[in-house]
């Protein structure tokens, strides 16, 4: 061994992150597969009394009503899959011109359930649709990361507000997420942001938090070379700012 620093070769960082990233997905994932479960066996229970219902009933009317309540569940669950595979399959660092409000509607339909099991009531304002080149993947991570955040801060239920909108010099789009929650203490702001840090109490079945999850959020905007800002009162909440440059140098016109 000498004094000189051994680095890993930039490939081999670049794979390490990516695993990160990844890994920190399916942690989110596995946070919401008990309310996806959940809805997926009443949109069950609703296919398979409405498909009863139009066998049974000798009316047309009441037969073309129960089926239609069948199709319905049915695309119902079908986003709710789509999005949960294409959530827990996106990876990689391949930039898209994304439409900011669709990446956040599309984290919604994930997180709708964990928020309604939770009391939370969400308020969802777009002041635009404003476009972005971003890795689609990766900011969904962030969105997630924050609401179920936001969820564990309100153990009681609460309000949450997520805003989109593009600021007025036209080069950035903004991203709130506001709770009402517990907040965070003033001596605990400056390292939440640092990794495996966590303020998070384990649940009734000893789970925590793994301190991974706002780190993995300022990575993946600081790698858009974009910011994460966050403001918070305790026992008031707290209110997370997304801003993300429109585009790039090397990113197309």
């Amino acid at each position: 061994m000498t004094g000189e620093e051994v680095l890993a070769p930039v490939s081999e960082t670049e794979t390490l992150r990516q695993q990160l990233l990844q890994a920190q997905r399916l942690s989110s994932v596995g946070e919401l597969a008990s309310s996806i479960a959940h809805e997926f066996n009443n949109i069950l229970t609703t296919i398979i009394n409405s498909a009863k219902l139009g066998m049974r009933n000798p009316d047309v009317g009441d037969k073309q009503t129960a089926f239609e309540r069948v199709i319905k569940a049915g695309q119902r669950a079908a986003v709710i899959a789509g999005g949960m595979l294409g959530f827990a399959r996106k990876s990689g660092s391949h930039r898209q011109n994304c439409d900011i409000a669709r990446l956040v509607e599309e984290v919604h339909i994930l997180t709708e359930k964990e928020l309604l099991k939770s009391r939370v009531h969400v308020d969802m304002k777009f002041h635009a649709r404003p476009r972005a080149w971003a890795v689609p993947g990766q900011i969904e991570q962030i969105l997630v990361n924050l609401i179920l955040n936001a969820r564990q801060a309100m153990p009681t239920g609460g309000r949450l507000k997520i805003e989109v909108r593009e600021n007025a010099d036209g080069d950035t789009v903004e991203v709130k997420v506001a709770d009402t929650g517990t907040g965070i203490p003033p001596e605990q702001m400056r390292m939440i942001f640092e990794p495996f840090f966590t303020t998070k109490q384990p649940d009734e079945y000893g789970r925590g938090g793994t301190g991974l999850g706002l780190s993995v959020c300022r990575q993946i905007i600081e790698q858009h070379q974009g910011r994460i800002r966050v403001e918070s009162v305790v026992g008031k909440g707290s209110t997370f700012t997304l801003k993300l440059p429109k585009r790039l140098p090397d990113d197309p016109e």
